[in-house]
């Protein structure tokens, strides 16, 4: 992600919620949470087979997990599918889990697969930088103020919005049954939280920025929930969970007087500079194993 798609993207999501908005009041809730089922069933099966595959790869023959079948849409031969065996056995219970959710809409069925969109979220976003991280955080901090307390919108979608979206915890208020966590709370602050992990493994630390990053985190939700309860209002998670993490993340690096490497850190040449390294490696193997068959000869 670069600092170009970072200021574009409370834009983006601006619009996207706009456009819910508008759908819910001018169609049937009903023909567009039908349409969004058919939508999510089919992510949802996709996700929660990525969640599963790692743990059922290890019981599947290697074959399975690396032989790659290729399928080729009809009238589409250009568009084509890659997946394996492994793939199409994660897939099932995946299926059978989705079909479920589906005609249950069970809260915790959401949950299950809310969880799985964030796990496969968080692994697939890449921020890049700490520089676009706070520019990203930032903007999604004022986009969330605005929409939940200047306008309807983002409470009118969440509550209309009948898809594995957010995270429900079910209350005792018949009036208000469900609390709900969008699961761009998780994932946004989440992407940064990984972040900080992967700056502390380029160093060759230990989970010291990691641990930051989730305390804050933690910190931000559970003074998200208590404000919430004492309201008794919605509230945008974001306003008290960015200052959180970006603040605890500061105050560490302040502390040890170690701002100018994280705000240096790029993930790109960090990952340009460790293949540079493995091809080097791998160039004076070849070059070892060549002089012998020279003196051979």
């Amino acid at each position: 992600m670069s600092n170009e798609h970072a200021m574009r993207f409370p834009l983006v999501g601006s619009a996207m919620l706009l456009s819910l908005f508008l759908l819910f009041k001018f169609l049937s809730k009903d023909l567009v949470n039908a349409v969004l089922t058919c939508y999510f069933f089919i992510l949802g099966i996709i996700a929660l087979s990525a969640t599963l595959l790692p743990a059922i790869k290890r019981f599947l023959p290697q074959k399975w997990n690396e032989d790659l079948i290729i399928w080729r849409f009809p009238y589409f031969r250009s568009l084509e599918v890659e997946f394996t065996k492994s793939q199409i056995v994660a897939a099932i219970p995946g299926t059978f889990f989705c079909a479920w959710y589906a005609s249950q809409k069970h809260w915790l069925a959401n949950n299950i697969l809310g969880l799985a969109f964030c796990i496969q979220g968080i692994e697939m976003l890449s921020l890049g930088s700490f520089k676009t991280g706070a520019i990203l955080l930032a903007g999604l901090f004022v986009y969330d103020i605005f929409w939940v307390f200047f306008t309807p919108v983002m409470v009118s979608v969440a509550k209309s919005f009948d898809a594995p979206i957010k995270l429900l915890f079910p209350t005792a208020d018949s009036t208000r049954p469900y609390s709900m966590l969008g699961l761009g709370d998780i994932v946004i602050p989440g992407i940064f939280v990984a972040l900080a992990l992967r700056f502390d493994v380029s160093r060759g630390k230990e989970n010291r920025y990691f641990r930051s990053a989730f305390s804050g985190y933690t910190v931000g939700l559970i003074l998200t929930i208590v404000v919430m309860n004492w309201f008794q209002a919605a509230q945008p998670a974001l306003l008290y969970i960015v200052p959180a993490v970006t603040g605890f993340v500061a105050v560490h690096c302040i502390w040890n007087g170690e701002v100018k490497p994280l705000l240096e850190f790029d993930e790109s040449k960090t990952a340009d500079s460790s293949i540079d390294t493995t091809s080097v490696q791998d160039g004076e193997t070849s070059n070892s194993d060549e002089k012998p068959s020279k003196k051979d000869q």
